[in-house]
């Protein structure tokens, strides 16, 4: 590395962290306890749980867990019908004004007995609070998208660490501290270590979050080209008035795909399907399929399958990069890894912030010989989630790249 590299990656590293961290430390702290959100729910008593009933219980019709929303909300319609991968003992309808109705209400049904069990209070909670910062800062997709550009500043960051740690660390030995040089090095340090410790996690949580901001515009690109394909032979039908039987529909999708599960269920005019269908996603089940959707498209008056076909490359990549991103399908095990890397992270970025609001301190004198640093700078690789401003501008001894 010669001096103008270092002087050209050391840029690119300060800026690119100091303009994402305090953005990476909101979806750290936010994200904590999103990866525990179902035993939250437990915790704060907003679980809703389905009554124990004796192995074997048939399930009711769809079309009368259906009713039981309807007859709730009788002048709302259906939108959504879907169930949690690991308990079948429940459905979720969503029901609202119209079929994109940002006011929908969610109802859990009793998959067995077809009877409302209560309706999940998510919006305005602590968890719905947590989500919204974590996702869209409240603001939809451009939201969405602002801190999909944060995420790739994170990954900008992490490349340039990387490139940055091995010549400003080579003379150290791999997570020596050195307390002897003052609280601002031993900072450095640490902050050095634990960065390029987690590396590996950082880059695949940052890079599938930043992936996952795209999932709004992504389900755009795929409803205008293949979508259109799958439904073009409806194109200019008035939409049906009366609805046939989703026990039916769901039937036949099974038939259809054996060996798969149900997903979830879209009704007429949402997002997911056209005005004319039902739009019933089915699952695998292994570890990688169920988090993989196959749309199957069900005349919506007839209950006859029209169409069926794989997602999309982009869909399926997608699809892949949310588990990686949420640590959600390791079990307890992989929660509390996430969970832990997670408050590493924020560690990280925290001693970046102050080692750059210190970078003007003078620090005590090194012995001759002791790890070099390049004119002052040790330039930490980025944690987790975040890339800290320390890393790139911090200097050993509070001067810049030369």
């Amino acid at each position: 590395m010669t001096p103008s590299n270092v002087r050209r990656w050391a840029w690119i590293h300060k800026w690119s962290s100091l303009v994402c961290t305090v953005f990476m430390l909101l979806l750290c702290v936010t994200g904590l306890p999103l990866i525990y959100h179902h035993e939250i729910d437990h915790l704060l008593g907003n679980a809703i749980e389905a009554p124990e009933l004796p192995a074997g219980t048939p399930k009711a019709s769809l079309d009368d867990v259906i009713a039981a929303g309807k007859t709730l909300y009788p002048n709302k319609i259906a939108m959504y019908l879907s169930q949690e991968p690991d308990d079948t003992s429940m459905w979720f309808l969503t029901m609202g004004d119209n079929p994109t109705d940002e006011k929908f209400k969610s109802i859990a049904i009793d998959a067995r007995t077809a009877k409302v069990l209560g309706e999940p209070s998510f919006e305005g909670s602590f968890l719905g609070v947590m989500f919204h910062l974590h996702v869209d800062l409240y603001a939809g997709l451009w939201g969405k998208l602002f801190l999909g550009f944060m995420g790739l500043l994170l990954v900008i960051a992490i490349i340039s660490g990387v490139v940055l740690y091995a010549p400003f660390m080579r003379k150290l030995e791999f997570g020596e501290v050195r307390r002897e040089r003052g609280p601002r090095v031993k900072w450095l340090d640490l902050h050095n270590m634990l960065g390029i410790v987690t590396l590996t996690w950082a880059l695949v949580v940052g890079a599938t979050g930043m992936i996952n901001t795209w999932a709004d515009l992504l389900l755009k690109y795929w409803q205008y080209t293949e979508m259109a394909q799958m439904v073009a032979p409806y194109k200019g039908m008035p939409p049906p008035k009366q609805l046939g039987s989703m026990q039916q529909s769901l039937e036949h999708a099974v038939a259809r795909e054996p060996g798969m599960k149900i997903g979830f269920v879209a009704f007429p005019g949402t997002p997911f399907t056209s005005e004319h269908h039902y739009g019933i996603f089915m699952r695998g089940d292994t570890a990688l399929t169920s988090r993989l959707y196959k749309p199957v498209l069900i005349d919506a008056q007839t209950t006859e399958i029209t169409d069926s076909r794989e997602l999309p490359w982009y869909l399926t990549g997608l699809l892949i990069s949310q588990p990686l991103h949420f640590g959600d399908y390791g079990g307890a095990w992989m929660q509390f890894l996430w969970a832990a890397l997670d408050v590493i992270t924020i560690f990280v970025l925290g001693s970046g912030l102050y080692l750059w609001l210190k970078r003007g301190a003078p620090a005590p004198a090194r012995p001759a010989g002791e790890g070099e640093e390049m004119g002052g700078p040790v330039v930490a690789a980025r944690g987790p989630a975040g890339a800290a401003p320390g890393a790139g501008p911090a200097c050993g001894s509070g001067g810049r790249p030369t």
